[in-house]
């Protein structure tokens, strides 16, 4: 089966770098156009949907693979090797910034950069970490989810979002919820919030940036702070938005940011077309 097919790849814009986008949990490759055409002139732009969401084949899906991040890690290896030019710097957001982590440690020197847009590496507290939520929390959320996941989506994802004032894209991570095979959601759910990538993380020498919002239920500053911390090349973006979708709710604050994160291959890419 190939990757285009498997995971609807989409290949934009030109450049001799490419960044691939990976989407968080609920969403697909969609959410990403508010952010992504700001980069397609300087950039080899790729999207892709985790299979399972979006346009991807439901038929590929595999419960075993699936059942921790590495089957999603293996999946997007897969696809630097094959759709990656030159240097690869990867844009996640929320549990694909862990997977992007994950396929550095796989393919070791072949990620240049990472962009993690509301990362959490854990989302339990523990005696020395914040995470967000208590163990009983997460189980309670996945008990609800497992047995109204509707209804569950209905009612978080607006939660989720955030962006008061902008309704619209509450209701769009609504739908996009609502569209995601209810089973595939929810083993998807249960492996990303009980995930624990601390040690995955920990140390990781790749550049990265982290953009923060300053209120996110998913993922707190605590988490954003601990991120910096532990990886010695990073860069802590601080943006001023309500909700874990900064990249929808204000994709101008992030495109900027990441304009002065991404600027050596940018002016690389000046040069490549001068």
């Amino acid at each position: 089966m190939g990757l285009e097919h498997r995971n609807n790849v989409t290949v934009l814009g030109n450049g001799p770098a490419t960044l691939i986008f990976s989407h968080g949990f609920g969403c697909d490759q969609s959410m990403w156009r508010y952010l992504y055409p700001h980069f397609t002139d300087t950039f080899r732009v790729v999207l892709y949907d985790h299979v399972g969401a979006g346009q991807s084949d439901l038929s590929a899906y595999d419960p075993e693979k699936y059942n921790s991040l590495a089957g999603y890690a293996q999946d997007l290896g897969e696809i630097i090797e094959q759709y990656g030019e030159g240097p690869v710097i990867l844009v996640g957001h929320s549990v694909s910034a862990m997977i992007g982590a994950l396929a550095d440690r796989l393919l070791a020197g072949r990620i240049a950069g990472h962009v993690m847009v509301g990362p959490s590496p854990c989302y339990i507290d523990s005696q020395d970490y914040v995470g967000g939520f208590k163990l009983a929390d997460i189980h309670s959320l996945l008990d609800t989810l497992d047995s109204n996941y509707l209804g569950w989506s209905s009612s978080m994802a607006p939660v989720i979002m955030g962006a008061p004032g902008q309704p619209a894209l509450g209701k769009e991570l609504t739908n996009s919820f609502c569209r995601t095979e209810p089973s595939i959601a929810k083993q998807f759910a249960r492996v990303t919030f009980l995930s624990d990538n601390r040690q995955d993380i920990h140390g990781l020498a790749t550049p990265t940036l982290i953009l923060q919002s300053t209120d996110d239920l998913i993922a707190p500053v605590a988490v954003g702070e601990y991120l910096h911390a532990v990886l010695p090349a990073s860069t802590y973006c601080l943006i001023p938005n309500v909700g874990h979708c900064p990249h929808m709710s204000t994709p101008s604050a992030c495109s900027e940011a990441m304009d002065r994160f991404l600027a050596p291959w940018a002016a690389a890419s000046s040069v490549a077309y001068a």
